[in-house]
């Protein structure tokens, strides 16, 4: 995948990942970095339960992305001490 479509797929997982935790998003910037870090993670926890992790920009990596945000997201909040529902 180029950087552009990492930059998208980012943006979007972050995005999702972000509303799905704690209903506001974290910001354009911030979400791009969570959900790049997220699709890396969701790559990561899909690969060892011997699924595939990102293959593209496409639904599937989307899914694996935003499960992966998500994860990052409660790590997140855990970590800082911020409230993850309002």
């Amino acid at each position: 995948m180029s950087v552009i479509s990492w930059i998208i797929l980012g943006l979007i997982a972050g995005f999702i990942g972000s509303k799905i935790v704690n209903k506001s998003g974290q910001g354009m910037l911030m979400d791009i970095v969570l959900g790049i870090v997220g699709a890396v993670i969701g790559g990561v926890i899909f690969n060892f339960f011997g699924a595939a992790g990102v293959t593209g920009l496409n639904i599937y990596s989307l899914i694996v992305s935003v499960i992966g945000a998500v994860v990052v997201l409660f790590l997140y909040h855990a970590v800082s001490g911020k409230k993850q529902l309002r």
